[in-house]
């Protein structure tokens, strides 16, 4: 369709009314010739194109109004078969431009002498009034095109509205709901056409839309709970004020889902990694076997469960088998070392806080780790470093499966399975005064121990083999295996680091190794070296001291001396000349614990 044929309407009427006034008769043509408004003798033709049009194409080809006055005698005429017979007697074409461009042209034509006289007598005149009401029509094309514009780009808008999961809802300066998405109709049960139109207040209560009225930037994400027709609705809401050319609120966006369904989205980035199970866990010695029968048999249970055991056994490993074997599988398993945070942050990691709970609180709040977790597991790394406070308020959470955020007074129930983990010895701090024992006896419901490596040799040479093939094939490597001597110094070594210390020295052998098989050569020189002048060796050692050894026993001198507390940390991370982001750094690095037995490093 033309661009004119889109106002044909508007254009039989100025035809109708120009004629009516002058006494002449009135065409529009489009850019295709056709008719689109005529009068008189034409008026019957409109829809039809023009045969020939020969001062219509010059007019649309020039961009200038021409005058006639001897129709089929003019320069123009002189191709036409109608030379001398046409049925004109005299015209005035004028273009009709819309914006920069030709939209077509309008006439004014004479098919008798008196009609020809009134052209011919005013021609001045009826120049610039034909060229008025050619920017008239031009005028309602654009005006056409723009509402056009408009209805396409207001369905576009809603598709996008409707097409989105969030809840969209928009008010004016007056608070009557102007958009009601299709995701809003089911989150809230309101039908759009029972809200349209309507205050917002008449359906829904607790969205802070008039509130952001007056606000410049709006509302990040917050919490909020809503009453819609007597359900509470608890909500994550973004709100954006609408301004309009002169800066001033027009009206409010605002979009909302589900809490729970933020909650779920948060906890699938969380699980992202591969599933564990208890099937990947590499080991087939009778000490193995058995943990993992009786971590199978125990998978199924809400029953929370301590694994202790030394520093890279494997305790978190066998916390994810545990929960990708359970019941709660395709819900979040969220872990968190309670060792590497310093106390006054790790109750907001776990508990969560509410707006303006402390300097630097985030507007709206923010959820903790039990929130995040709720009905799937949440594993407590190195619980031995949980100070008593905390261990009193996880204590509760325990018993009543209720938190409460820092800085509120909300109790929000939680469905988890706790999975805690510890390299310490819990006995002795409980002994000692830095752990409670009911909180203990909470949480070892379900024991399990993981056995250190070095009394499970079997599994030397099968975890060898596993991570040989894993970083070959992650590093492009084509090694096959171990040379003999490599491999025997692997098998006789001690790795007081457990499995987390083999996984770091293959790493290690097969970024090295040039060859097809792993040689001693590419081993750590710790590993290769320890089966050798064991006299010598054993002298060196206790002779010497590395850095690491002397900083792990300085650390730990200093916090017995001081105290495990905010405060003797914060002392004793001044007397050694460290910051206190550092100390907790070297605590969790080093594992240390209250009256921790001190020897060989562990590497992490």
């Amino acid at each position: 369709m033309s661009r004119l044929a889109q106002v044909k309407t508007d254009c039989q009427r100025v035809a109708g009314a120009i004629a009516a006034a002058l006494g002449v008769e009135v065409e529009v043509i489009d850019l295709d010739l056709v008719r689109v408004a005529g009068t008189g003798k034409v008026r019957n033709d409109v829809g039809s194109r023009l045969q020939r049009g020969l001062v219509n194409k010059h007019v649309l080809e020039h961009g200038r109004p021409i005058f006639i006055q001897e129709a089929g005698y003019h320069a123009i005429c002189r191709s036409c078969p109608l030379t001398g017979s046409c049925f004109y007697k005299s015209c005035i074409v004028y273009p009709v431009m819309a914006g920069e461009t030709i939209a077509g042209t309008i006439s004014l034509i004479a098919f008798n002498g008196e009609q020809k006289s009134t052209l011919c007598s005013r021609i001045d005149s009826l120049m610039e009034f034909i060229g008025r009401m050619a920017d008239l029509i031009g005028s309602k094309v654009q005006e056409q095109e723009a509402m056009t514009e408009k209805i396409i780009m207001a369905g576009q808008v809603n598709a996008v509205m409707n097409a989105v999961d969030e809840g969209v809802i928009a008010v004016d300066g007056n608070g009557l709901v102007t958009h009601f998405n299709l995701s809003a109709e089911r989150m809230f049960h309101i039908p759009k056409d029972e809200i349209l139109n309507r205050p917002l207040e008449e359906h829904l209560t607790g969205l802070p839309l008039l509130k952001a009225m007056h606000g410049v930037n709006g509302t990040a994400a917050r919490e909020c709970f809503v009453h819609a027709r007597g359900r509470k609705l608890h909500l994550l809401v973004t709100v954006k004020p609408v301004l309009d050319s002169s800066g001033r609120p027009a009206g409010v966006v605002a979009s909302a889902r589900d809490f729970r369904e933020t909650q779920k989205l948060a906890y699938e980035i969380m699980s992202a990694q591969k599933a564990l199970t208890l099937a990947d866990i590499v080991g087939e010695s009778p000490a193995m076997l058995e943990l993992k029968a009786r971590a199978a048999k125990i998978a199924g249970s809400d029953s929370t469960v301590l694994i202790t055991g030394e520093s890279g056994t494997g305790k978190e490993i066998f916390a994810r088998a545990i929960h990708a074997a359970s019941p709660r599988h395709n819900k979040p398993f969220v872990a968190i070392n309670c060792g590497a945070i310093p106390e006054t942050l790790l109750e907001s990691e776990l508990f969560g806080y509410e707006e303006g709970a402390f300097t630097g609180a985030r507007r709206g709040g923010k959820p903790g780790k039990f929130e995040l977790a709720n009905h799937g597991t949440i594993f407590l790394d190195e619980i031995g470093n949980m100070s008593l406070y905390l261990q009193a308020k996880l204590l509760r959470v325990l018993q009543e499966r209720q938190i409460e955020r820092v800085g509120g007074s909300r109790l929000i129930p939680v469905d988890i399975r706790v999975i805690a983990a510890t390299n310490g010895n819990l006995s002795e701090m409980i002994a000692g005064g830095h752990f409670r024992d009911d909180l203990y006896y909470r949480l070892s419901v379900i024991p399990l121990t993981i056995p250190p490596l070095r009394e499970r040799p079997g599994d030397t040479g099968l975890l060898l083999e596993h991570y040989r093939r894993h970083y070959s094939t992650l590093l492009n490597k084509g090694i096959k295996g171990f040379a003999a001597p490599a491999r025997r110094a692997c098998l006789d070594y001690s790795w007081p680091g457990n499995v987390r210390e083999l996984i770091n020295a293959v790493e290690y052998a097969v970024n090295l190794e040039e060859g097809e098989f792993i040689a001693p050569a590419s081993l750590p020189v710790h590993i290769r070296e320890a089966g050798r002048r064991p006299a010598e060796i054993a002298h060196n050692q206790n002779r010497w001291q590395t850095i690491e050894q002397m900083e792990k026993e300085a650390i730990a001198q200093a916090l017995e001396q001081f105290g495990w507390t905010e405060q003797g940390k914060s002392e004793a991370a001044r007397v050694l000349g460290i910051s206190r982001a550092t100390i907790y750094r070297k605590i969790s690095r080093y594992n240390l614990t209250p009256r921790q037995t001190r020897g060989t490093i562990m590497i992490r």
